[in-house]
């Protein structure tokens, strides 16, 4: 174990606490620290890696309180999605915040919504409709032009845009990192990650043009019942991560 990076340990841990039973709640009260950290009757709770679990703000704080202080006979770590992000965005964006930022970088550069569909006609005004906005968007915002293909070859964008991106990332501060990551495997773009970041597009919208070709695949086959609920359960960590982008 001694070769292990922050983020494979951190993912041992955090596997290690889903396969354990529920621990039994063992104090009373949950409550924000002077420092912003939270404290169980009085000691701070620590992340899976052991670091203090320290909040970049009051209302942040505030809500991972209301988790803790919200589980009844046993801690339940599914019913405290925000306790998860601050968690993630400590020890995994913090430590290995190379390794996160360029998970985000590589989804850019090979963007959901630069690889569109060439036929049904249908599917191609839908795309356009959903996510020529995303690109004018990141063009602009990124002083950038991404470049866009029918095809399924992969198309690399210029150096200058992928320059663009990096810079985007790394403003962000791990906290961010971490809600702009999770909204871009879950919406499979981090064009829309960048644009719900900067309060650029409605959720409900940016989440509809992320599932635009599921959508149009369902309306012509119909919907499988394990897709889903695969679906829903990505939509609640959706909206869980967009609680926690808001309160930054």
């Amino acid at each position: 174990m001694n070769d292990e990076t922050a983020d494979e340990r951190w993912q041992r841990l955090s596997q290690d606490r889903v396969d354990r039973p529920l621990p039994k709640k063992f104090y009373k009260l949950a409550e924000v620290g002077d420092d912003l950290s939270i404290l169980l009757d009085g000691r701070s709770v620590k992340t899976p890696l052991k670091a203090k679990l320290v909040l970049p703000n009051a209302a942040l704080a505030k809500a991972v309180a209301v988790e803790w202080n919200a589980q009844a006979k046993l801690i339940n770590p599914a019913t405290m999605p925000l306790t998860k992000l601050a968690n993630t965005a400590l020890d995994r964006a913090g430590a290995e915040r190379g390794f996160v930022a360029g998970e985000v970088e590589s989804f850019a550069a090979n963007d959901l919504v630069c690889y569109r569909a060439a036929a049904p006609e249908a599917l191609v005004e839908l795309e356009n409709q959903n996510w020529n906005p995303v690109i004018a968007w990141a063009n602009a915002a990124l002083n950038s032009t991404f470049k866009t293909t029918q095809t399924i070859q992969h198309v690399a964008q210029d150096t200058a845009t992928l320059a663009n991106i990096k810079a985007y990332v790394a403003a962000l501060d791990h906290f961010q990192l971490t809600a702009v990551h999770n909204l871009t495997t879950l919406t499979g773009s981090a064009l829309i990650g960048f644009m719900l970041h900067a309060k650029a597009i409605a959720p409900d919208k940016a989440w509809a043009a992320a599932h635009v070709d599921e959508d149009f695949q369902i309306n012509q086959w119909g919907e499988d019942f394990e897709a889903a609920q695969r679906r829903k359960n990505r939509k609640l960590d959706f909206d869980a991560t967009m609680a926690f982008l808001n309160l930054l």
